[in-house]
Parts: C-alpha cells; sequence; structure tokens
C-alpha cells in the first residue's frame, strides 16, 4: 500500500500548530473534475475522518456547466437527488502548497444506505479493471504527459471576450525551445515547484508547437495514483494561473493550430516486480506484451468514448497533426495510436489517442480493459508499422465524432462485459446530452457563414 504524502498523524501536528487550518475533500466527477468541499481542520479530524462527508449525487449526472440533465438512473428527480457518502481516501491525503494552510484528500463514493461502491464513479470504475487485472497477477503503471495552452488572459478576462482573441503565452513554435519557455518560466516553476510539495514528482516542462502550448511531465507510478496525481495537477496548474492572472486550457482542440494531448504511458509488472511486456519477441516484446498491444487496439475503437469524451476531442484526429488516426502500432513512431518505447523493463506502451480533455481514470480503465480481453482470449499482434501510420488505407480508424464514438459504444458486448451495463448507460447518456446541446447551438462558423452571405 503506498503510503501518503501526508501522513494522519502529521496532519493533526500541522493543525495543533497552526500550520493547517482547512482540508478540502474532493471527489472526481464524469469530467474529471474536482468537486467537494473545504473543512475547518479541526472539524475534519474530529468527525469526516471517522464518518466521512456527503455529496449530492447528482455530480455524477450534470453536464459540464452543473445543469441538472435527464436519462440518468441513479440521480433524478423521481429519486429526490439524494446523497452519495463521500469516504476519505487517507492515502490521498496532502498539503497544498498553492493555497495557504491547506491540505486535501480525495474521496471514495459509496451509496448512503450501505449498497457499496457507486458503480459508475471513474475511481470505482478503474479500481475495478485494476481488480481484473489482478486476478491475471499483475499491475498496472502508467503517466500522462498533459499539455495545455497558456494566455496572458485571466480567466475573467477570457469569459468577457468569449474566449476569443486572447493573447498566447508564445507568438510562434517553442517546441523543445528554452528561449520560448523561459518568458512563462515563473508559472511553469511555480507548477513543478508547487506539485513537488503535494507529492508528486515532477520530470520535465517543454514548450510545444502551439502558441502558448506547454507540457509537464511527472514520473510515473501505480495506474490509479498516476490518475490521482494527474486530476490534483490539471486543477492546481489552472489555480495557480489564476493567481497569476494568467489563463490555461486543457481543451484537446482550443484552435485551428495543434491540438492538445494526453499521451498515456502504460506498462505491466509481474507479481515478482518485472516487466510482464519485455521478451524475446518481435520488438523484444514477451508473449503477455503481444497480447496486451493486440488487445489494446482490438478495444480501441469500441472503447474511445473514454479515451475522447467530448465533441472538441475527435478535432484533434488530423492526417499529419502527431495525433493519431490510424490504429496500429510501432516501435517509436509517432504516427501510430500505440507507440512501443523503452527498453528492457522500462519497455511501455504509449498510447496516443486521447486529448488534454481525458478524464484519466477512465482512460487508463479502458487501457486495462484492453489488456485485460487481450490476455484473455490470447489475441495474436499484427505487424508493426514501420512507416507513416497515416497512409495505411487498410488500417482501422480512431472514429471521427463523438456520435460514432457513442455508437461504438453502446453496441459493444465487450464494454457491457467489463464495465456493467449501468456503467455503460451512465456515459453513454452523457454522450448524447453533449450531442444534443451541441445540435442545439448556433456556432460562431454559422454566423460567419451565414448572417450576410445566406
Amino acid at each position: 500500500m503506498r503510503k501518503a504524502p501526508l501522513t494522519l498523524e502529521q496532519l493533526r501536528v500541522a493543525v495543533a500548530e497552526g500550520e493547517i487550518d482547512t482540508v478540502a475533500l474532493a471527489l472526481v466527477d464524469m469530467q474529471g473534475r474536482l468537486q467537494g468541499k473545504r473543512f475547518h481542520a479541526p472539524y475534519f479530524l474530529d468527525q469526516v475522518v471517522a464518518h466521512g462527508s456527503e455529496g449530492c449525487n447528482y455530480l455524477l449526472a450534470v453536464d459540464v456547466d452543473m445543469n441538472t440533465v435527464d436519462g440518468y438512473a441513479m440521480s433524478n428527480w423521481e429519486r429526490g437527488y439524494g446523497d452519495f457518502a463521500m469516504r476519505p481516501d487517507l492515502h490521498t491525503l496532502r498539503r497544498v502548497p498553492w493555497q495557504p494552510g491547506t491540505a486535501m484528500l480525495l474521496a471514495d463514493l459509496e451509496w448512503v444506505d450501505g449498497n457499496g461502491p457507486v458503480a459508475a464513479s471513474p475511481r470505482q470504475i478503474l479500481r475495478r479493471q485494476l481488480d481484473r487485472l489482478a486476478g491475471h497477477g499483475l499491475t498496472a503503471y502508467a503517466g500522462t504527459e498533459l499539455e495545455f495552452v497558456i494566455f496572458r488572459d485571466s480567466y475573467e478576462q477570457a469569459f468577457r471576450r468569449g474566449y476569443r482573441d486572447l493573447t498566447p503565452a508564445s507568438q510562434y513554435n517553442v517546441d523543445y525551445s528554452l528561449l520560448g519557455t523561459a518568458r512563462v518560466e515563473p508559472l511553469l516553476r511555480r507548477v513543478r515547484t508547487e506539485m513537488a510539495g503535494a507529492g508528486l514528482t515532477p520530470e520535465s516542462a517543454k514548450g510545444e508547437c502551439n502558441l502558448g502550448q506547454y507540457e509537464i511531465a511527472f514520473r510515473y507510478d501505480e495506474a490509479l495514483a498516476c490518475a490521482d496525481h494527474h486530476v490534483i495537477y490539471k486543477n492546481g496548474a489552472k489555480e495557480i494561473a489564476a493567481q497569476e492572472g494568467l489563463s490555461i486550457t486543457f481543451m484537446a482542440k482550443p484552435n485551428d493550430r495543434e491540438g492538445s494531448s494526453c499521451h498515456i504511458h502504460f506498462s505491466l509488472r509481474d507479481a515478482s516486480g518485472d516487466s510482464a511486456l519485455f521478451g524475446d519477441g518481435p520488438a523484444h516484446l514477451s508473449v503477455t506484451g503481444q497480447r496486451v498491444l493486440a488487445g489494446l487496439l482490438a478495444t480501441m475503437r469500441e472503447l474511445s468514448l473514454f479515451s475522447a469524451p467530448n465533441i472538441n476531442s475527435y478535432k484533434r484526429y488530423q492526417p499529419g497533426s502527431f495525433a493519431p488516426t490510424a490504429l496500429r502500432w510501432g516501435t517509436d513512431n509517432r504516427t501510430c495510436a500505440l507507440r512501443l518505447v523503452g527498453h528492457g523493463q522500462g519497455l511501455r506502451v504509449e498510447n496516443r489517442v486521447p486529448g488534454a480533455d481525458v478524464n484519466p481514470y477512465l482512460a487508463i480503465a479502458a487501457l486495462v480493459a484492453g489488456t485485460v480481453y487481450g490476455i484473455e482470449h490470447g489475441l495474436e499482434l499484427g505487424d508493426e508499422c514501420t512507416g507513416n501510420a497515416y497512409d495505411d488505407s487498410a488500417a482501422q480508424r480512431v472514429p471521427g465524432s463523438l456520435r460514432e464514438a457513442l455508437a461504438l459504444w453502446q453496441s459493444s458486448q465487450l464494454a457491457r462485459d467489463a464495465f456493467g451495463d449501468d456503467v455503460v448507460a451512465h456515459y453513454a447518456n452523457m454522450a448524447r446530452l453533449e450531442l444534443a446541446a451541441f445540435d442545439a447551438a448556433v456556432t460562431d462558423w454559422e454566423l460567419t457563414r451565414g448572417f450576410e452571405r445566406l
């Protein structure tokens, strides 16, 4: 079991000495956001540690604007919008260096009637898949590379301008440029150092291709811890940017230039702690490794709703954009959906499909489900792609839209077997509601083309 960055006893001492006065308890919603409450620290220690807290169950049944919407079996007007039980996971307890006197931790969701975990909660979805993987004697590790775009405008200024005509933090492609990143190094440095203070392990920061686009990478960890760190970092980076009068977007495709990705590095260890992917087969893959990659490729289309959950997600997938379109694998080949990287015990697969808007728990759960599928069905891995996968007309493609992904998800027996009917229905409803909202909206594109000329 992982050690917490901040133990409960250390929290008690910090509260007694006046160093910490606030504890934030957060759940992860469908969009991968942190929702919850800030507690007066003595009350948290006296009551919440032992008994948990409550939160309205609509937190897993609203759209991105927090509107109550129809179609969710777990939470609706007929059921009275009751509460979840929020059970603190003390292994996630940590300081929050960017908020004075504050600690935080994540909660697992259970039904208040004692009827067990909430199956559709993202943390529980990932836990269930990790338990299935453990049945095969394997443990999953992951690292997420999360890109974002920085603007010189505050979030309030961006809102007032309708998110138009904003000033990006760089005026040209600063991919790997030390000069190009120096202008925002004060912000990047704050994020790196303060995330380290929160118990994460930063590796590096670098510029990317789009104007104002950057990436901060963190060390890999066990899959659940990786997802936990991802949501804490994403939320914290926005808070730090706001304190600096700047804004950050994690949209998958914020404009017509390069999109923002969330490449997920994924590996497995066996019961002895050795790599389960490394072996003497093709591309140094073991038999298990070959089955894993075959399973990921075989399941990626049907499970794409968990890797690309929004309408905007699918606008990244453009030929020659470094966002994949072909479901192929290759050694150190960035044109493929699955890029095999690393050597020996460090061999791992990089899933290049998710964008920066992804919910990490769901995306990693899909990887684990694909892994289990490949192992249980003894799938054989197809030939490696050694050229330009964008030009491979025979390859299956990443779904081209949320509508296509929803149809694949709803008709997938694989998804039902892996996640259960309730989870499939819950996230299908989320996609349907997003599509309905988008279909009803009048966009700037329509106004520009039609206001005068039609």
